[in-house]
């Protein structure tokens, strides 16, 4: 297939993905394979970027489907006994290491850190653990590993904890209590790409890891703007996941963060603080169930473990996992997000929607019982509630409008906007920007915008989230 075909604007497919989720909703959970056994196979394949290139990879498939980058999500349950049986269609012996496990490996040949599988099919290893400690963890190949992650033999395990029933929002935690509770999690997977690399690797040529010189960035396998694009997109059938954290004011975010490739990134929020609540599949509390509750520059409602860590930056190192808790509650603005009070609007169960009319709305009142200065419901900032926004807004003709402007300053509502704008925020959300805080890691072959970059998108109250 010509991928090359198959490339759309950027501003074009921006536009598609953002539409795309408008009408289907946010995505609360990361993307995956789910069970107990699996079977890999690692094979070649091309992936495509924003850039127009298309460039090989070696990845694994899981099953009879298609090779994809990074390798399939693994999504197991605290408990179970796993098993993922290795085939090698490359022409040089692979392997998989999963950190964190103790693995029992059968079949192939010995090999320096874990049994392999030979070229060509001629053998398999099953990679057998008991997923006993819940978290988030990373895999790759323990073979020939300078050459065979950067070409793409990496991936994300993530183990659930004992209770989590996907259908009951009360039972969504990584590690088990509400310290690490969430209402919507988001996968960044972060990886670099040296494309003269793996055009030598993928012609069979020797390929010299010594003079590794990356210029592609990736969050799960895809740069910016594709990383917005809807998972599993058509024109991508190599890249199935993409990344668009996306969550309503007030709500936990959590950020399940892997080091992947072989450079450190610095992952880097706008909005306001995240918590580090645990690293490498371990809470980092001083004790079992020593807690906290959250300092002011994050407002992340609950609790989170003793020793957790209140940043706007994540430096990531390859190899290492981290889980991170992020809320925007638009505390501190001076002013109120959610515009002017409605009078008419009667919102007793404070749902963001009139009781009778069901209609969006924002009404008088602001309901603090705790003293935590949020509504106990919708988790606005009381201290706010209400405040005019700060400045008049001049005339259309006096503004320049970006691509995720609604045509009114608050959330929630849309306004007018000229001719041929509009489209990019259907749901009047707040976007901010979510990147590499490495000015280079945000281009693609020096083309910026790109690289490690997404949008955080704030949903108002009353727009729904699957």
């Amino acid at each position: 297939m010509d991928l090359y075909r198959y490339r759309i604007s950027g501003a074009l497919l921006l536009a598609a993905s953002l539409l795309f989720f408008a009408a289907t909703g946010a995505v609360a959970a990361i993307d995956g394979v789910t069970g107990t056994s699996f079977s890999f196979t690692a094979r070649e394949g091309v992936i495509a970027n924003p850039d127009g290139s298309v460039i090989p990879i070696w990845g694994y498939a899981n099953g009879d489907q298609a090779v994809q980058y990074p390798g399939p999500t693994l999504i197991v349950n605290q408990g179970a006994t796993v098993t993922v049986t290795l085939t090698n269609q490359l022409a040089e012996p692979v392997s998989i290491l999963f950190p964190g496990q103790k693995v029992t490996a059968t079949g192939g040949a010995s090999g320096l850190l874990t049994r392999e599988a030979l070229p060509g099919g001629a053998s398999q290893v099953t990679y057998t653990f008991t997923a006993s400690h819940p978290g988030t963890f990373t895999y790759y190949s323990g073979s020939h590993s300078d050459l065979q992650v950067e070409m793409g033999l990496v991936g994300a395990l993530i183990v659930r904890p004992a209770g989590y029933d996907p259908q009951n929002k009360a039972t969504w935690t990584a590690y088990g209590d509400a310290r690490s509770a969430y209402d919507t999690e988001t996968l960044f997977l972060m990886t670099e790409m040296d494309p003269e690399l793996h055009y030598r690797a993928g012609a069979g040529l020797p390929a010299d890891t010594t003079g590794f010189f990356p210029t592609i960035w990736f969050y799960n396998g895809r740069a910016a703007p594709d990383t917005m694009a809807p998972a599993g997109a058509g024109w991508l059938p190599n890249q199935p996941y993409n990344c668009l954290p996306q969550a309503h004011p007030g709500e936990r975010v959590l950020m399940r963060i892997i080091g992947g490739g072989r450079d450190s990134h610095p992952h880097h929020t706008h909005g306001n603080n995240f918590e580090l609540i645990a690293r490498d599949g371990r809470l980092l509390e001083s004790a079992p169930g020593a807690s906290a509750l959250l300092v002011a520059d994050a407002p992340v409602f609950g609790t989170v473990p003793d020793l957790a860590v209140s940043n706007f930056t994540q430096a990531v190192i390859p190899g290492a996992t981290y889980d991170t808790i992020f809320t925007w509650t638009g505390q501190g603005l001076g002013w109120d997000p959610y515009g002017a009070i409605d009078s008419a609007c009667t919102d007793a169960d404070h749902d963001g929607k009139d009781d009778v009319h069901g209609r969006m709305c924002h009404d008088a009142s602001c309901t603090d019982t705790n003293g935590d200065g949020f509504d106990d419901a919708s988790k606005e900032y009381c201290a706010d509630h209400g405040k005019p926004f700060p400045v008049r807004l001049p005339g259309q003709q006096d503004l320049t409008f970006g691509q995720f402007y609604s045509g009114g300053p608050f959330l929630g509502s849309a306004a007018s906007l000229p001719p041929g704008q509009g489209g990019f925020n259907p749901a009047a959300g707040y976007f901010f920007m979510w990147h590499s805080h490495n000015e280079k890691e945000l281009t693609n072959n020096d083309i910026f915008p790109g690289g490690m970059l997404t949008m955080f998108l704030v949903l108002p109250f009353g727009t729904d989230m699957p």
